[in-house]
């Protein structure tokens, strides 16, 4: 049978494709290699460790915010196996959804590993060595990305003792001492995660700042905050060695600036030094379709690759290895394929991080419009300040937005606090359609909400806040 889309890949991507191509009435198969469908995000990635750390976040409340809001509870006990069921029927949850979608999209799966074999032509190899070989007038490459590792240096990963983000989703016991390499995302979330849980952190990163890319300020005051948790780190340090030992692993590592190496010992160690496109084993180089200098495919403005009919999406290709970014190309490359105008506003993609606080960014930082000599101006609020945010003890943290001086559309906008995830989006909003501060600012907004920050740093951004 002939398909007008096959896509390689059921992550977030890719199956936000396939559905989105059979909604505009394209004949669409999948190509999925795990039982399930979701890729990384669903199954090891995004969604288990958001269950994960919301337990974790109930469980350090109780312990040490309870009392004071007048709920005496006693001493929290933790039941770790009831924590992680919880982490895998979320996940089941997650994925039978994902099989009521394709089922009720009309969509065919082809369960084996996909291999491009040049335009309309793909090979799935099942799990018991068969090939099917299946013709389509388009191809989506959707196959995600793979742990990285650490550059130049050999990991044995056991996923017990040295471990990935997908073997820290599952240790049987709390670890006592825990070493995170990497101070990214992934790694805060998942080091905050044993930390709130009783393992004594300690994140060692490359950069002299933790969540490089994100705003400074932003960086430098959660680190603060990461400090009062109890989590420890070591910046500016290159790492040389990660080695298990008899009990446990040691991590070695130098100052980048020079200097003595060092070494820390802990019972388990997580290495999240970010991820790498997959696309070993698709058969690209021998279809034709060029790869950039990092691995990833290569394409154009409309997702398309230098092999007609073929096109990629997700964290095969350039920019952020978001999901949600990825599900917007998904939705665009259906919509070109449909014949569509498809488009993704790549200006507008907002990035969370799921610690507690949150930290949430969409669009420039100061040091970018910095280095692109954008004459700009800034406006902040804390949450110090806000009555509902009083009200519920979650007082830490600001919002900041930044908007050109001399037309006030809002250029960007970086907020950590409470709920940061769910609120950065009234700013995502607000440039998608090109808004000003001023906009934003005389927007009314329910009062008392965490929300009325962004009101008041859209205030502070183009006159005056009222309640500082």
């Amino acid at each position: 049978m002939a398909y007008d889309v096959i896509v390689i890949g059921t992550g977030p991507g890719g199956y936000v494709c396939a559905i989105k191509a059979a909604q505009l009435g394209l004949k669409t198969a999948v190509v999925e290699k795990r039982p399930t469908h979701g890729g990384t995000c669903v199954n090891i990635g995004c969604i288990p460790s958001k269950a994960l750390l919301h337990a974790s976040e109930i469980f350090a409340e109780a312990g040490h915010s309870f009392e004071a809001l007048g709920v005496e509870v006693g001493k929290p006990k933790l039941n770790l196996k009831q924590m992680l069921t919880h982490k895998t029927q979320t996940v089941e949850q997650n994925t039978k959804g994902l099989d009521f979608l394709m089922k009720k999209n009309k969509i065919d799966v082809l369960r084996g590993t996909g291999k491009v074999l040049g335009a309309g032509k793909v090979a799935v190899t099942a799990a018991d060595g068969s090939v099917q070989e299946v013709e389509t007038k388009n191809i989506v490459i959707a196959t995600g990305s793979d742990v990285a590792g650490i550059p130049g240096v050999e990991v044995a990963f056991d996923e017990k003792v040295i471990v990935s983000s997908t073997g820290a989703l599952d240790f049987d016991k709390v670890p006592g001492t825990m070493v995170v390499v990497g101070g990214g995302v992934i790694g805060l979330e998942l080091g905050s995660v044993w930390a709130r849980l009783g393992a004594k952190v300690t994140v060692v990163e490359y950069l002299d700042t933790i969540l490089g890319g994100m705003d400074g300020e932003v960086a430098k005051q959660f680190q603060r905050m990461l400090a009062k948790q109890d989590i420890a780190f070591k910046l500016g340090a290159k790492v040389t060695g990660v080695e298990k030992a008899k009990k446990g692993a040691t991590v070695t590592f130098e100052p980048v600036a020079g200097g003595a190496a060092e070494t820390i010992e802990a019972d388990v160690v997580l290495v999240a030094t970010g991820r790498k496109p997959y696309t070993e084993g698709l058969g690209l180089a021998e279809a034709g379709v060029a790869l950039d200098e990092r691995g990833r495919v290569k394409t154009d403005a409309h997702l398309k690759t230098n092999v007609a009919g073929i096109f990629a999406i997700g964290d095969v290709i350039a920019g952020p290895m978001l999901a949600h970014k990825a599900e917007d190309e998904g939705v665009a490359v259906a919509e070109i394929i449909a014949g569509q105008a498809g488009h993704v506003n790549y200006d507008v993609i907002p990035s969370v991080v799921y610690t507690s606080p949150e930290v949430a960014s969409v669009g420039k930082t100061e040091e970018e419009l910095k280095k692109a000599g954008i004459e700009y101006k800034a406006g902040k609020f804390p949450f110090t300040a806000n009555g509902r945010a009083r009200a519920m003890n979650h007082t830490d943290g600001f919002v900041k937005i930044l908007a050109d001086k001399a037309t006030d559309r809002v250029l960007g906008g970086h907020i950590v606090g409470f709920g940061a995830g769910e609120m950065i989006h009234e700013i995502a909003v607000l440039m998608e359609f090109g808004g000003s501060s001023e906009d934003l600012a005389r927007t009314c907004h329910a009062h008392p909400t965490m929300s009325e920050a962004m009101k008041e740093a859209a205030l502070a951004t183009f006159y005056k806040p009222i309640h500082i």
